[in-house]
């Protein structure tokens, strides 16, 4: 008989899930759920408005989605839940919740219903910038050694910053909240009824190694003496590493999923480094690139190096054996969605209609007509800040280069250009600093539907680009560490780099560099270069002081 893994991927906007038959990689159902309360960045559901630059969501959906995607994939494929071996679970991150002992988050709770620090932080929640800012000044002063790990800053997106906003300006909250706990940890504790904590999201998002654990005491009393023991009074929990299973399907989420009791579920995962599976990364030099709102890297090395920029470098933190990096770009799917949602006219959505086409086709089908340069546009990647190599949400975006000419898919165009640039200069930067890179690998939405926008990136880049066979990259990947987490007693594998080599999938497109769109992207690469250090090292501040004006103006 067949057995059976389910991946479940919460992402920014909806959670998926995923059934793959384990011993051929098969994917035979999925279903998708969009958060109802969706991204809270303007105002909580009782309408109280939320300050700038927040982004909040409600766990309630976390559980909506368990509760109709496993169900939806097991109707969809008519597979029993006996033959379901394990399920495994990625997520955004930093996506910080406060919750009480029994796991209770507060904006469950009445008195918390109206308090925007009791819901859920998400990854993009930058208003824990100034934290980020005074974290970084004082790790600097005191000379931390684990500051060169994460690129020499610690970012707002991440867990210290935030629980220090909380602490700061909702003491109540912080007092009041057990433990501060990733949400892709909350939701294996709500299958399991046991709280683990991934050795990913702790590596990678809260200052957390392998060999020396958190920083030291003295580091967050210098912080705030209120910080002291945050670690042993908020954190307290062992720390797990990825492919370990976290425990087992309790009755509880039995009765929530449809699924048996007593089946494996997977330590929870990063929905950027739970893809490499998925799309067979097997060792170093092959960088992948999650593709979706945002765009995360990671990059699998036989060293540690600290590498400038870069969100960290964490000792199994993508497989076993290796040191995984990651580094990313706020805004990818998300610069493209703003431009069609406010700067595309209503004519080009009529033809678009008439083509059959959607907005985004229509556009890509435009700009490929374009030659390389010839919009004489270029623009700067920021419009949700600067993740690598910059490490600063303050930044924003630019276009630099329009007439009265400027026609919309040229526009289009610059903005996909950007954000292979970004990409550019973080492998440059990774190279510089003594990792390797030859091969590009991509995976997620826009891999698989722009062709225009691959062939840009091997072109911008000079190395070729594969392409992730699913379209459901971090999903499979969950699959794959679930069947890992059953292991082979129960139908599944004891080894990930078995179990990826089955289940795991590329296209055979690859995209290659075409020499003649290579040397022009260079020549425009360079020019970008000079504006990325000239905006974004401290040259000319124009943005950040632009951003106070629009601050107060706001008020």
């Amino acid at each position: 008989m067949a057995k059976y893994s389910i991946g479940v991927d919460f992402g920014t906007l909806s959670g998926r899930a995923l059934l793959v038959n384990v011993e051929t990689g098969e994917e035979l159902a999925d279903a998708t759920l969009n958060y109802p309360h969706a991204v809270m960045d303007e105002q909580l559901p009782c309408g109280k408005k939320l300050p700038p630059d927040w982004a909040l969501e409600h766990p309630q959906d976390y559980l909506d989605v368990f509760a109709y995607t496993i169900p939806e994939v097991l109707k969809k494929s008519g597979v029993s839940p006996e033959d379901v071996i394990g399920v495994g679970i990625d997520f955004t991150a930093c996506t910080l919740l406060p919750v009480k002992a029994d796991g209770t988050p507060l904006c469950f709770l009445e008195k918390y219903k109206e308090e925007p620090h009791a819901y859920i932080k998400l990854w993009k929640h930058h208003a824990a910038q100034d934290k980020a800012n005074k974290l970084n000044e004082i790790a600097a002063q005191r000379g931390e050694e684990w500051l060169a790990r994460y690129g020499g800053k610690i970012s707002s997106e991440w867990a210290f910053p935030k629980i220090w906003q909380i602490l700061d300006e909702c003491p109540e909250v912080y007092e009041d909240a057990d433990f501060f706990i990733e949400a892709a940890d909350w939701v294996i504790w709500q299958l399991t009824g046991v709280q683990t904590r991934n050795s990913c999201t702790a590596g990678y998002k809260a200052i957390w190694h392998k060999q020396k654990g958190y920083p030291e005491k003295s580091f967050f009393k210098a912080l705030d003496p209120r910080l002291e023991n945050v670690v042993e009074e908020k954190l307290n929990c062992p720390i797990t590493p990825l492919g370990k299973k976290a425990g087992e399907i309790c009755e509880k989420a039995a009765n929530l999923t449809g699924l048996k009791v007593g089946t494996a579920v997977a330590v929870a995962n990063v929905d950027a480094h739970v893809t490499a599976p998925a799309v067979k990364i097997d060792g170093p030099g092959k960088i992948l690139a999650i593709m979706g709102t945002s765009t995360c890297h990671i990059l699998l090395g036989t060293e540690e190096h600290n590498v400038p920029g870069m969100c960290g470098v964490v000792e199994d933190g993508v497989y076993p054996g290796y040191f995984g990096y990651e580094a990313g770009q706020s805004c990818v799917g998300d610069h493209f969605a703003w431009f069609v949602e406010n700067c595309c006219p209503p004519e080009y959505y009529a033809a678009a209609e008439k083509e059959g086409l959607n907005i985004h086709q229509y556009l890509t089908k435009k700009a490929e007509k374009l030659k390389v340069g010839q919009s004489g546009l270029l623009a700067l990647d920021w419009w949700n800040g600067n993740r690598s190599v910059l490490v600063d949400v303050d930044l924003t975006g630019m276009m630099l280069g329009m007439t009265l000419l400027t026609k919309p898919e040229e526009m289009y165009r610059a903005l996909i250009e950007a954000t292979a640039y970004g990409t550019r200069k973080i492998v440059e930067t990774f190279r510089a600093n003594g990792v390797p890179i030859h091969e590009f690998y991509a995976s997620g939405g826009i891999s698989l539907k722009n062709p225009m926008a691959m062939q840009i990136y091997a072109d911008v880049l000079g190395i070729p680009v594969k392409i992730g066979g699913t379209t459901q990259g971090p999903a499979l990947g969950s699959a794959i560490f679930a069947a890992v987490a059953a292991g082979s007693q129960k139908g599944g594998y004891d080894d990930i780099f078995k179990a990826a080599g089955v289940m795991g999938k590329l296209k055979d497109t690859i995209y290659t560099p075409i020499p003649e769109n290579q040397k022009v992207y260079n020549q425009l690469f360079a020019e970008y270069d000079k504006l990325h250090d000239y905006f974004g090292r401290g040259e000319n501040d124009v943005m950040k002081r632009l951003k106070e004006i629009k601050k107060e103006q706001s008020k």
